[in-house]
């Protein structure tokens, strides 16, 4: 499952033709509204795009540690990953954890917040 896109019957995303005819309501929802994953996860991708302490630079990933890069030394921009309930084939195809958008610690949206881990009970 990895390596498979993610369907909507797994992770908030956007549904219908984007952005003007949604065929599903649109907006978050609560994280156990979906199966876990397979470590019993649940909504590690999806609902809302998530902040990270990182900086973000464009370039840095080509050139970065492949373990836990922190992002450049300086810069205003903030990592976001993970794709959000507005995310859609058409639009923002980022429905992995690895996904990196950006903005500004400054700025709001319905689309980004915080994620918190969330296990199931049943490993």
């Amino acid at each position: 499952m990895g390596d498979a896109h993610p369907g909507s019957d797994r992770v908030k995303i956007f549904e219908g033709d984007f952005p003007w005819s949604p065929s599903a309501a649109v907006g978050t929802v609560p994280a156990e509204s979906y199966q876990p994953n397979g470590f019993g996860l649940y909504q590690c991708v999806g609902n809302v795009w998530e902040w990270c302490a990182d900086r973000y630079s464009a370039r840095y990933y080509a050139r970065s540690a492949e373990a836990e890069p922190a992002g450049p030394d300086r810069g205003a921009a903030r990592v976001l990953r993970g794709g959000s309930h507005l995310c859609h084939d058409s639009y923002c195809y980022r429905y992995r954890v690895a996904a990196r958008s950006h903005s500004s610690p400054r700025s709001s949206a319905s689309n980004i917040g915080f994620r918190t881990v969330t296990a199931s009970n049943t490993r």
